[in-house]
């Protein structure tokens, strides 16, 4: 029995959408790639037929991916959830540097979806792990590669 992957709902739409472009839009168009390239004669020497066969390996491979994390996963919309100002998986936390006081806003999600550039941290980061459980006006210390922050809840937000 595999571990289930916590994904927010959103996350999981996301790669409902890419897992569809892959099927309906991508493995077509790969396909007609192959078929026209084999009109052009010799297999070995063609450029473009082992090109679209790698492209085709590549989709098929994101294909069983995306299908495995799917069906892997435990998706976990916090918006059904009554906000009850804990840290949670999903949630959206405003935290105040106690250092230069300094507000910044993270959400917590899976692994997948986490890009810092979006503020979406994964559930696994020490950011995240020092915050989960936590509550709105708690203080806590988040070990860093630059040491040790602190940081006060300021937001719960579940959305």
């Amino acid at each position: 029995m595999q571990q289930q992957i916590p994904m927010t709902a959103k996350g999981a739409a996301m790669l409902r959408e890419e897992l569809n472009e892959l099927k309906s839009v991508k493995r077509p168009q790969i396909i007609e790639a192959i078929s026209e390239a084999r009109e052009h004669g010799d297999l070995k020497e063609n450029a473009e037929y082992h090109a679209a066969r790698e492209q085709q390996a590549f989709c098929e491979g994101r294909i069983q991916d995306i299908e495995a994390k799917l069906s892997n996963s435990q998706i976990i919309d916090v918006t059904k959830i009554p906000n009850n100002g804990k840290v949670i998986f999903g949630a959206t936390v405003t935290l105040l540097d106690l250092d230069d006081d300094k507000e910044i806003k993270y959400q917590i999600v899976g692994d997948d979806e986490a890009d810092i550039k979006s503020n979406l941290i994964s559930v696994n980061s020490p950011i995240a792990r020092g915050l989960i459980g936590k509550e709105l006006d708690d203080v806590v210390s988040i070990k860093t590669p630059s040491g040790v922050v602190e940081y006060e809840i300021t937001e719960v937000e579940y959305i």
